[in-house]
């Protein structure tokens, strides 16, 4: 048995908090007890196919939850681990595993975690991994993973390898910017100096000549062709010639 304050979690307890899911399946729900150990009388109950321990003070998972070999559904989050069990693998029925809110980092994955290969969601928020283990590239079957407010300076390439990913959170984390700020490509001049005609040598004055050329040449260009629009709608057109000739 575990204390809670003035209470204890006992068998009974642990029986009156086994709840029934919509698809007939079993949970057994001790979320929001504010207890410190893992209360070792819910092993009688390893055949329960949800199991939710959110929302305590439990700093460590023993060994011994791989009883719970039914498990589809086992629910961490809000507690002070700042390490998983080895034995996690042995839940190879799980489908899906929150482990959010913790004090875990790259060393609190275990290796064996990648041999949940029927795990579904896995959600590793608020945490502090500054990285993330190659070995969780086996999890093929994941769809969801969660990895917002941890410490991620950069994505690993097998994260966007996973063939049934469609959902990935990586909010709050120190990324570095994508795109760095592009310098201005527009070549600036800090002085103008202006000279007479008189002082530029013969190649400068003739580069300056044809340029100047060029400039007179397209602005020349476009009153002639104004006019020569306003010319064409100046003059009627056919079907109006012909009307006022039957008037």
């Amino acid at each position: 048995m575990v204390i809670i304050g003035s209470k204890e979690i006992t068998l009974k307890m642990a029986t009156n908090a086994v709840q029934l899911t919509v698809d007939g399946k079993q949970r057994l729900d001790l979320s929001n007890m504010q207890i410190t150990t893992f209360p070792s009388c819910i092993l009688k109950f390893c055949t329960v196919d949800e199991l939710d321990l959110s929302h305590k003070m439990l700093k460590k998972i023993p060994n011994s939850i791989d009883i719970f070999v039914n498990l589809r559904w086992l629910d961490l989050h809000s507690n002070q681990l700042d390490q998983l069990p080895e034995a996690i693998w042995h839940l190879l029925k799980l489908h899906k595993l929150n482990l959010c809110n913790k004090l875990l980092t790259a060393h609190s994955i275990p290796h064996e975690l990648s041999l949940l290969r029927n795990l579904w969601s896995l959600n590793l928020g608020l945490n502090h991994i500054k990285s993330l283990p190659p070995s969780m590239g086996a999890l093929k079957e994941l769809h969801e993973l969660s990895l917002f407010n941890n410490l991620l300076m950069r994505l690993p390439q097998w994260l966007h390898q996973l063939p049934n990913q469609h959902t990935l959170n990586v909010k709050c984390n120190p990324f570095p910017p994508e795109h760095p700020l592009e310098l201005d490509s527009i070549n600036r001049v800090d002085c103008l100096y202006v000279v007479r005609e008189t002082c530029l040598c013969s190649d400068c004055c003739q580069k300056c000549n044809e340029e100047k050329g060029r400039m007179e040449s397209r602005t020349s260009i476009a009153p002639v062709q104004r006019t020569a629009v306003n010319a064409r709608l100046a003059s009627p057109n056919s079907v109006a010639q012909t009307n006022h000739a039957r008037c």
